[in-house]
């Protein structure tokens, strides 16, 4: 067997960071633009890029917290789950929107292409955090509301496949559990 790469030994010690305890400074257009570079090198059967960025700089996250304030009641989201929303955006100060785009193809599947755009969001924040930022994949309610994503300026096919958080760690979470691969695993020969 082949030594442990120092990648491998990232991708076995990986850990979001939470979105609550990211803070500035957060990546610059230049180095954002690495980060999404990176992002982009994914599974896309058929070249389709069926997925899409939306930048939302920290007056863009501020809007969002209030469109999202505003929108919660309207769509009877439980109050406390719309806080908790609400804050998410208020407390950011760079989101990158992961949209899923997915286009007309009669050889890919809809369901290879939204696996290719959440593909783009894990691809988002492991190159984030190998580059020493904070990163991390939100959804929530907001994501998949029909007025939020007009407000977003979505098209009527596209929707949310993640708000990637970025930013500065100002903590680090404790570790938790991690899956039991051999329970998970079934081997046939």
């Amino acid at each position: 067997m082949p030594d442990p790469s120092p990648v491998m030994d990232f991708l076995l010690s990986r850990r979001s960071r939470p979105a609550k305890l990211l803070a500035p400074p957060v990546p610059d257009c230049a180095e954002l633009t690495l980060l999404l570079t990176a992002a982009a090198r994914v599974p896309d059967h058929g070249k389709l890029e069926p997925w899409r960025f939306l930048v939302l700089g920290r007056a863009a996250c501020l809007d969002m917290a209030g469109a999202v304030a505003a929108r919660g009641p309207e769509a009877g989201i439980d109050p406390e789950r719309n806080v908790k929303a609400v804050a998410a955006f208020a407390k950011a100060h760079l989101i990158v929107t992961v949209i899923a785009s997915p286009k007309p193809s009669e050889k890919i599947p809809e369901i290879e292409q939204t696996l290719s755009a959440g593909a783009v969001c894990l691809g988002l924040v492991n190159a984030a955090l190998a580059c020493g930022w904070g990163a991390n994949w939100l959804t929530g309610w907001p994501a998949l509301d029909a007025p939020m994503q007009a407000h977003l300026g979505l098209a009527p096919q596209e929707w949310v496949a993640g708000f990637i958080h970025l930013g500065t760690a100002v903590a680090t979470p404790p570790e938790r559990p991690r899956p039991d691969i051999a329970a998970l695993t079934t081997w046939r020969a």
